[in-house]
């Protein structure tokens, strides 16, 4: 009986610790970049409801050959279903084997493997820096090698022509005037640091992408972002006349243009406080302080300017000048002498209003065959005489 108790326990032993085994990571992967070198691997975990956690190791292929199981554990009891290689000072023409097992309540899953050498394996990067500068009808092309991180602590950077002698760079370039698109780019290839580009026109556009290269396992990098610059030639006439032009416009508002506006200022404020041309003395008195010296303005009191707004205005009607035209008889007109007495007669009544007919009565008397004039007629003229001097003296008034 004790015997097949014990035959059915060492049956079922197998059946145990296979069921208490743990998947295996699947899809191992490596990302690289240069010397960066990132391992990743995927994990289901459906599988276990514990807590999973990974180990990593890496060796290389020269130890394995000579049987010396000498690993190098890189990540260890790790959470994370990565682990950066990129601190392990890998040789880039190195040869190695990386392996990862998980592991849940003290059960481990078998290890799973990759081999991996950077030389072949690793991406390799663009250049990490480009600068273009024209020089004359051509442009020279700067080109910084791709990095290398051997530290990510220290972030020690290195060349990676350090680990490639063969590297060189594709060079694509192309004027924006005949080829916008870039799409029948010129090409040239190098390992310099610096390139000069030919056959390129003056006073143009031309962009540039770089490709790093290396033949020997057929690796290429991705294209830099394009950059643009123009190159440079001899100036035309043109463009000198019109640099001439805008050098004096800039000179005339920076310079003249203040200058002129300075020089208005002080003309209005000169003329304006400080006029060349003084106002009349007889209008000056009433401006200015009555007391000797004195130039200040003085303020107008009330008297004097009541006196100012209220001077008295007089409206004499319109006269009215009545003319009185006696007609002369039918008969032979007067004679020289009498004419003569006439205005003799009318000059007097402007100057004294006194009319005199004596005179005038005793030469038409010995005229002879001429009419003597009436006392009628002679009262009518001092009449006459009388309204033109009330006349002269009244616009002699309005005049004053």
């Amino acid at each position: 009986m004790n015997v097949g108790f014990a035959l059915v326990l060492l049956w079922s032993l197998p059946i145990t610790s296979v069921l208490a085994e743990l998947p295996q990571p699947q899809n191992l992967t490596l990302l690289t970049l240069n010397t960066q070198y990132v391992l990743t691997w995927d994990w289901d975990q459906t599988t276990t409801g514990n807590a999973v956690n990974f180990t990593v190791e890496y060796i290389a292929n020269v130890k394995m050959k000579m049987k010396k199981e000498d690993w190098s554990r890189v990540c260890e009891r790790t959470t994370h279903t990565r682990c950066d290689f990129t601190g392990s000072n890998l040789s880039y023409i190195g040869m190695y084997v990386l392996r990862v097992r998980a592991s849940a309540d003290g059960v481990n899953s078998h290890w799973v493997c990759i081999d991996f050498c950077p030389d072949k394996n690793a991406s390799l990067g663009p250049p990490s820096r480009v600068e273009l500068a024209p020089a004359g009808n051509q442009l020279n092309v700067t080109i910084s090698d791709p990095v290398t991180i051997s530290d990510p602590e220290t972030s020690t950077q290195g060349s990676m022509k350090e680990h490639v002698l063969s590297l060189y760079y594709r060079i694509l370039y192309w004027g924006l005037s005949d080829d916008p698109q870039g799409l029948k780019p010129k090409v040239v290839d190098s390992s310099n640091n610096l390139v000069m580009l030919p056959e390129l026109e003056a006073w143009t556009w031309y962009c540039v992408m770089i490709q790093s290269r290396y033949d020997y396992y057929n690796k290429t990098s991705v294209y830099t972002e394009p950059q643009c610059m123009q190159t440079e030639g001899d100036t035309p006439y043109g463009q000198i006349f019109l640099y001439f032009l805008v050098s004096m416009m800039v000179c005339f508002l920076l310079v003249l243009l203040p200058s002129y506006t300075f020089f208005r200022f002080y003309r209005v404020f000169k003329n304006t406080f400080y006029p060349s041309i003084q106002l009349p003395a007889h209008i000056q008195e009433y401006l200015c302080d009555s007391s000797p010296g004195s130039d200040m303005p003085r303020l107008l009191t009330a008297e004097s300017e009541a006196e100012l707004c209220c001077d008295k205005l007089t409206i004499c009607p319109e006269v009215l000048l009545l003319e009185m035209h006696v007609p002369f008889p039918l008969t032979a007109p007067p004679s020289e002498l009498e004419q003569d007495s006439g205005r003799h007669i009318r000059q007097g009544s402007r100057d004294s209003g006194i009319h005199s007919t004596e005179g005038g009565s005793a030469q038409q008397g010995r005229s002879g065959g001429e009419p003597i004039r009436t006392d009628q007629e002679v009262d009518s003229w001092q009449t006459l005489a009388q309204v033109k001097m009330g006349r002269d003296f009244i616009m002699k008034v309005q005049y004053f």
